[in-house]
């Protein structure tokens, strides 16, 4: 425990750095003397510095923090109640579900209502937001009805592995039904991003995220039961399905919330975990919770500066570069694992 609080020190620093660094560099690099006083609601400071501070950056940075931080707790939950190291939040089709919803909104809009739900600017974001929130939850509630029906993990698992495969099914043939226009804008919606979100969403996407994410530390007791295995926690007089659906429905409010925002981000909530695991050095949740929500909103804003670094016009899609993070953490688990088993 000694060591984990400057580690825990280390984390809050880097989100620091890098809150500081994605306020201040970008297409108009602001000083960090000017970004400071506009904070401060300093009203000499140029307007054009001003909007760009207030309703750009600042509502991505937290909107990254907020997101990556429900991800990577997500993945955590996902991977203890599976016990498999490569569960993330997508494992049972819930952000599929997400995106089913948004697909029947998006791709069918044309079609009925005569009006690309691209053209509608603020009300076609909220109606997208609104069908990702009811896809998501929908598909979660099934899960949850299932994990009462089956006894065994990976039953489950795979169970919403094909639950993610017949989303993805129906979005195709969506797809090839609808107009190009509106193809392009479902395909805009699914690289994912965290500046979609601005002013009244983002407020309301950043209160519900501080609201959810304590709330899961209260499963931390449980999820260190679980991973003793089931027999054991049986022994220990926990109610397996009970806890089980617990931990399943934190992290997929979890995951329903962030997709319904942030468009399906990947790699974060498979990735974070284990670069926690390797950090902290422990199994232990009281010190992996905290842990991974830090890393997670670190990682997340990483991920924006990388995405906008100076050279670029505008910015490259936030899933091309979690994959370019997260790609390399899973293959050094799976290499990993294989060095223990041979050995």
């Amino acid at each position: 425990m000694n060591r984990t609080f400057p580690k825990l020190l280390l984390l809050v620093a880097s989100i620091v750095v890098l809150t500081v660094v994605n306020l201040v560099i970008g297409t108009v690099s602001i000083p960090v003397a000017d970004v400071w006083r506009i904070l401060l609601g300093d009203e000499s400071e140029p307007v054009v510095w001003t909007n760009i501070i207030w309703k750009s950056r600042l509502p991505q940075v937290l909107t990254a923090m907020a997101g990556g931080a429900g991800l990577a707790v997500s993945g955590l939950q996902m991977q203890t109640v599976f016990h498999n190291p490569l569960a993330g939040p997508s494992v049972l089709g819930i952000s599929n579900g997400a995106s089913l919803g948004v697909a029947f909104v998006v791709l069918l809009s044309g079609q009925l209502g005569g009006v690309a739900l691209s053209r509608l600017g603020y009300l076609g974001d909220a109606a997208m937001s609104v069908a990702a929130i009811v896809g998501a939850l929908a598909v979660m509630v099934l899960i949850m009805w299932v994990s009462r029906k089956v006894r065994g993990n990976v039953t489950l698992l795979i169970i919403g592995v094909m639950i993610g495969y017949l989303a993805n099914a129906i979005i195709g043939v969506l797809k090839f039904l609808s107009p190009e226009e509106d193809v392009k804008a479902f395909v805009v919606w699914g690289l994912g991003s965290f500046s979609r979100v601005s002013g009244e969403e983002m407020a309301l996407f950043v209160g519900l995220m501080a609201i959810l994410l304590p709330l899961s530390m209260l499963l931390v007791k449980t999820m260190n039961v679980l991973l003793l295995g089931d027999e054991y926690a049986r022994n220990l007089g926990l109610n397996l399905r009970r806890a089980r659906m617990l931990v399943i429905g934190s992290s997929g409010i979890l995951v329903a919330i962030v997709t319904a925002y942030c468009g399906p981000i990947m790699f974060i909530g498979l990735a974070v975990p284990h670069l926690c695991r390797a950090l902290f050095r422990t199994s232990d949740h009281r010190v992996l919770m905290p842990g991974t929500m830090l890393c997670g909103a670190a990682l997340a804003l990483l991920c924006i500066f990388i995405a906008r670094i100076p050279g670029f016009e505008g910015a490259l899609p936030v899933n091309s570069v979690t994959a370019l993070v997260g790609a390399p953490v899973i293959a050094a688990v799976l290499f990993r694992r294989r060095e223990i088993v041979n050995s």
